[in-house]
């Protein structure tokens, strides 16, 4: 299951990360992210073990959505050893966000 991800373990569980993290910055209102939220889960199923795949909810939490420029939601970013290395916005197929992680990994 994705790690519910806030601006309190933000930097922790993202920034600090030896393995690949994904970020799905969302809002429960918003009707993509909830087409969207299916697919985080499955891939988040899929790189256990592998990779950090987490949920950020914008409403909540609007530090790190400011500090990484996320104006449109879904938003879907992947660091790399605390860089931010993939931007994906609106809703993609599960193969764009599993090749993201692939290619770090």
């Amino acid at each position: 299951m994705a790690l519910e991800i806030t601006d309190a373990n933000f930097e922790e569980i993202v920034l600090k990360s030896t393995k690949p993290v994904m970020v799905d910055f969302w809002a429960e209102w918003c009707g993509p992210c909830r087409m969207l939220g299916p697919i985080i889960e499955e891939v988040s199923n899929d790189y256990e073990g592998k990779a950090v795949v987490g949920k950020l909810d914008v409403d909540s939490n609007q530090e790190f959505a400011a500090k990484f420029g996320v104006r449109n939601i879904p938003t879907v970013l992947v660091f790399d050893k605390g860089e931010m290395v993939k931007r994906q916005v609106g809703v993609s197929p599960k193969n764009i966000y599993t090749e993201s992680l692939d290619e770090l990994l």
